[in-house]
C-alpha cells in the first residue's frame, strides 16, 4: 500500500520527529501528507532548527505535539526514530516502521557546534532513510 498520511514519532517531538517532518514535507511526492509527534512532548529544539535551516527548510513555525493532536484515524504509516529509548506507542493498527536514529539532544554540556554537529548528523541519516523510502515506495 502506499501511504498518503505519514506520522514521524519520537519520545519528546523535538528534534529527530521534527526533523522528519520537515524534511519528508520537502521530500514527499504531492498528494503525502506528514505529520510528527511525540509520546511526551515537549519544544523544538534550537539545534532542530538549525539543522534544517542550512538546508533551507524552515521548521520555526513547528511545534511538540502528542498524538492526541492528531487525526489519528486518518494515519496511514507510523515512523518510529527512536533508538536507545522507549519508543512511542501508536495507539491503533497501522503500518509501522523503525528507523533507529540516536537521539541528538541531551547533551546541553557540549559546545553549540558540538551539539549542532548531533543533529546534523541525524538530520543526514533521516534524509538518507527517506530518500531510500520515496524512491521504493514512490517510484516515478
Amino acid at each position: 500500500m502506499t501511504p498518503k498520511i505519514i506520522l514521524f514519532m519520537c519520545v519528546a517531538n523535538s528534534a529527530r520527529s521534527q526533523m522528519a517532518e520537515g524534511l519528508a514535507r520537502d521530500m514527499a511526492p504531492e498528494g503525502v501528507t506528514i505529520y510528527s509527534a511525540g509520546s511526551v512532548p515537549t519544544r523544538v529544539r534550537p539545534q532542530a532548527i538549525a539543522a534544517m535551516r542550512e538546508l533551507g527548510i524552515d521548521i520555526t513555525s513547528h511545534s511538540s505535539k502528542s498524538t492526541d493532536d492528531l487525526p489519528l484515524d486518518d494515519i496511514d504509516l507510523v515512523v518510529t526514530l527512536c533508538a536507545e529509548e522507549v519508543c512511542p506507542i501508536f495507539p491503533r493498527a497501522v503500518e509501522r516502521l523503525h528507523w533507529p536514529i540516536q537521539d541528538p539532544a541531551g547533551f546541553d554540556d557540549e559546545s553549540d557546534e558540538d551539539q549542532l554537529q548531533r543533529f546534523r548528523v541525524a538530520r543526514a541519516a533521516i534524509r538518507d532513510r527517506l530518500a531510500a523510502f520515496f524512491a521504493e515506495r514512490f517510484p516515478a
